[in-house]
């Protein structure tokens, strides 16, 4: 396993049993993924196991994460393997075989937009094989000094986001009306604002609280990170375009450490580790341009997906009506355009 994935222990995970907090609190779950990995698999079964735990799940979007890709064919088309797979698990389950849920109602997919104009036709192709769900791309930017840091699977360059072929693949984002998922860490934040501002007129959605790193050589320097994470959000949140996903803090990455109790965290555990990001996060951004994610399967070697919901609710506990229903489903309907 790498940093970023936690191995998910089933027995550690049922170990911890809450009883659903405001069950009736619609759900859309704007960030999770669905793959067939040596020794990890995660598909529509699974995530519907997860999701009949109790809480109201009426959607989900998929972000992409190299699963499904074709084996044949232009390299560069290769990922929109993905969006067909996701597609027709869309279409499974609109046929209410399922459930009232709707997974996959909207789908992240690859693109490599360093290529820049060249990126276009990749993008139709996404959006010819989503039928009418593909929103938009994520293309991961992590860098770090640290190796430690990386994860192997992606490379990307360190001013990656600032590079005219990548600008030039933003562009055609742009005569699209799709959106760009951004992932990565936060002492690279900098880089999205400035792109942000470059392009205002793309929606754009940082992703898991903007990249919080608590290991390697940020271990012992919380109120150092926060301190700078907390400058860059600041900054960042001045970007109309701009939203942010509260979760994916269930990875390693972050440091909090949660995983290694005998069995998964409570809610109240999951929920008195997050607060301090999220709160901030809301604060910055407002509720309107917030969304909680679940990050599964990554984040179900941290936490079980109950549990994880149920923190959400206690941070959320006293917030307004609208406020929750714009961090639970509004704002990622909004964002990624989904059905009602």
């Amino acid at each position: 396993m790498s940093q970023h994935y936690l191995p998910v222990r089933e027995a550690w995970l049922a170990a911890r049993q809450e009883e659903i907090l405001d069950p009736g609190q619609r759900i859309v779950d704007p960030h999770h993924h669905l793959w067939e990995r040596p020794g990890w698999r995660y598909l529509l079964d699974d995530i519907l196991a997860d999701i009949r735990t109790g809480h109201d799940v009426r959607a989900t979007v998929l972000v992409q994460a190299r699963a499904f890709h074709r084996a044949d064919g232009p390299e560069e088309l290769r990922p929109v393997g993905e969006t067909q797979f996701a597609a027709g698990v869309a279409a499974m389950c609109e046929s209410g075989v399922y459930g009232d849920v709707r997974v996959c109602a909207g789908i992240v997919g690859f693109a490599d937009l360093t290529r820049g104009e060249a990126a276009g036709a990749v993008l139709d192709a996404h959006i010819a094989a989503g039928n009418g769900r593909f929103r938009g791309i994520r293309h991961i930017a992590t860098w770090d000094p640290d190796p430690e840091m990386l994860n192997p699977a992606y490379t990307p360059a360190e001013d990656m986001l600032d590079s005219a072929g990548f600008r030039a693949g933003i562009a055609e984002l742009a005569r699209r009306d799709l959106s760009f998922d951004a992932w990565l860490y936060f002492h690279q934040i900098p880089r999205l604002a400035a792109l942000a501002r470059a392009f205002p007129q793309v929606p754009m959605v940082l992703d898991h609280c903007g990249g919080i790193l608590g290991i390697g050589g940020y271990a012992g320097k919380r109120n150092e990170v926060f301190a700078q994470w907390s400058a860059n959000m600041r900054d960042l949140a001045a970007c109309p375009n701009v939203m942010v996903k509260l979760g994916g803090l269930g990875m390693r990455l972050p440091g909090f450490g949660l995983e290694d109790g005998e069995i998964a965290p409570s809610s109240q555990m999951l929920a008195d580790a997050w607060r301090p990001w999220m709160e901030r996060c809301i604060e910055l951004f407002g509720s309107r341009r917030c969304m909680f994610e679940s990050n599964f399967p990554v984040d179900k070697g941290g936490y079980g997906y109950a549990a994880g919901w149920n923190a959400f609710k206690r941070l959320a506990a006293g917030a307004g009506e609208e406020e929750k229903a714009d961090l639970f489903w509004r704002s990622a309907t909004r964002f990624y355009r989904l059905p009602g």
